[in-house]
């Protein structure tokens, strides 16, 4: 009976280890400051999350596939930049669909390389997000951008807009988590993304187009990539051309945090999001107890880490090694 409660206890924790933590997470920084829970609050980590919740979206499809995407973060400097850029030269009207044009040639470009060619993913993203910011730089002619007259454009109702008091990029954050997540949960091309990121071999075998499942999966986390480069290029209508460098671990970790499985075929959208608010309350709560905004990075290196630890107890039923 012990043995069986022991078991039950860590198997438990492998499965849902994550969000007991978060909710110890949250207990404890609501008891050390009360504005932690404040609707203003609530609402301005929702928001501020809800770019790299946008990225995490698209990955999420690539995750599940059993591929990864490091390239996200270069990706969006590339889009936010691409975008202010051709504002001024184009106007808004032409500049954003211009944009979404060259980041989804860009992600086709990945998915092509990983779906069809079948190069190692982690290779090729990581490859393609040197290559990315280069092109960024290159673009921009290593200057920021920012638009001439901000007064006098509508491109700021994306990033600082609202419905019904609502922010904009909360209710976009929303409609996309929605549509993305009918879309793997409830078409046959989400079955798909299970089955190739499951076994991606048996899945050939059972006349599943693997090539073109990877790719299509790419094509998704560029055009979330390119709605998330319009919001940070709307909300501050100005941006470095770094602005998305590191983000790809951040995208990653709230992934992982959602349950999705670096070895592919486990996860779901609802989960990804809320990975994507941990994440957001945890950092949010580490500046209100006073630590400084550097601290964060330590505690997402630790939040990763322990992520993969859980993923991978909850695929072999224990939270240690059998050999340790």
């Amino acid at each position: 009976m012990a043995e069986l409660t022991k078991k039950g206890i860590g198997g438990f924790l492998a499965r849902q280890g994550i969000l007991v933590a978060f909710v110890l997470f949250m207990a404890g920084f609501a008891l050390i400051n009360q504005r932690f829970i404040a609707i203003d609050n609530v609402f301005g980590v929702i928001r501020s999350s809800a770019i790299l919740g946008v990225m995490a979206l698209g990955v999420t499809f690539v995750v599940i596939g059993g591929n990864l995407d490091l390239s996200v973060g270069s990706m969006m400097s590339f889009s936010t930049i691409v975008v202010l850029d051709l504002h001024d030269k184009l106007g808004p009207a032409l500049a954003i669909p211009a944009m979404f044009g060259l980041t989804l040639a860009l992600g086709a470009f990945i998915g092509f390389l990983v779906g069809y060619l079948r190069l190692n993913s982690l290779i090729v993203t990581l490859g393609m997000l040197s290559a990315i910011h280069g092109l960024t730089l290159t673009w921009s002619g290593g200057k920021n951008m920012d638009i001439a007259d901000k007064e006098a454009t509508w491109f700021g109702v994306f990033g600082r807009g609202d419905i019904a008091g609502i922010p904009m990029p909360i209710i976009l954050f929303g409609l996309l988590a929605a549509v993305l997540g009918l879309l793997l949960s409830r078409t046959p091309f989400g079955r798909k993304v299970y089955a190739v990121g499951g076994n991606g071999q048996a899945a050939t075998f059972s006349g599943i187009p693997r090539a073109r499942v990877v790719f299509f999966t790419y094509l998704i986390s560029a055009f979330c990539v390119a709605t998330a480069g319009l919001l940070q290029a709307s909300r501050s209508l100005g941006s470095q051309n770094t602005v998305g460098q590191g983000m790809e671990l951040e995208v990653l970790a709230a992934v992982i945090l959602g349950g999705a499985s670096l070895l592919g075929g486990a996860g779901t959208v609802f989960k990804t999001v809320i990975g994507v608010l941990i994440l957001g309350f945890i950092h949010n709560g580490l500046l209100l107890i006073g630590l400084e905004f550097y601290v964060q990075y330590v505690v997402t290196w630790i939040i990763i880490v322990l992520a993969v630890w859980l993923d991978i107890a909850a695929k072999r039923g224990r939270l240690w090694s059998p050999i340790a």
